[in-house]
């Protein structure tokens, strides 16, 4: 049986890929191929602190420099607050995560037109809550993983605090100031020229504090 450290590892390491329902390993059989040649987010062990300078490093200094970047905030976000964080720039797509103590649950990315952001995270957090109970059908009844998409589905489906992650495009001074935003953790841009499809996240969690590694999953699955 894989252990919480080793179901973690997969989902650290999981590139997520735009485009695509993603999910945490050990929820929904084997987690896709990563496909993007950039990839946006830390690495599975590497220290917080070193992975917020490189982060801090690998922003354009020109403000005729335009780049793809991930904005992960301090912590999660609802809408209204997703959508207020980023403003300024043009947001394209978004990955959800439910907040559950002592639970691993599942990364949802979904793409975004960018013309309407408040109202576009809003419709993407109800698929990402019907993606949710389409996994909870899925798996073994009365399971720890049905339970915990129930949880997620509902939560989800009500609008929660629930934004872990932005791709925004927008140019260097805009990301810079970005990056000083309250509320912002961490802004990693990818080099300038990349297009959107080859890129691939992995995004920091609030509840990574020191080094990008294992969650606990030994909590009880709340309704």
């Amino acid at each position: 049986m894989m252990t919480s450290r080793a179901r973690w590892a997969l989902l650290a390491v999981l590139l997520v890929a735009f485009a695509l329902t993603v999910v945490a390993a050990g929820q929904r059989g084997d987690p896709p191929a990563a496909t993007g040649a950039e990839r946006l987010g830390p690495e599975f062990g590497e220290p917080v602190a070193d992975y917020l300078q490189r982060a801090a490093r690998s922003l354009p200094l020109s403000s005729e420099d335009e780049a793809w970047a991930l904005v992960q905030p301090s912590g999660y976000l609802d809408p209204s607050g997703a959508t207020d964080l980023v403003r300024g720039t043009r947001l394209s797509a978004v990955v959800f995560r439910v907040p559950l103590p002592g639970v691993q649950t599942a990364l949802v990315a979904r793409d975004l037109p960018g013309q309407r952001p408040a109202a576009e995270l809003g419709t993407a957090m109800r698929e990402a809550a019907q993606d949710r109970a389409r996994a909870a059908a899925q798996a073994p009844p009365g399971s720890r993983r049905a339970a915990a998409a129930i949880t997620e589905a509902a939560r989800l489906q009500a609008g929660c605090t629930c934004v872990l992650a932005l791709l925004v495009w927008a140019d260097g001074d805009t990301l810079r100031e970005l990056a000083g935003r309250p509320g912002v953790r961490a802004v990693h841009a990818a080099s300038p020229g990349t297009p959107r499809q080859e890129l691939a996240v992995s995004p920091l969690l609030p509840e990574q504090p020191d080094v990008v590694g294992p969650v606990p999953d030994d909590g009880p699955v709340p309704p």
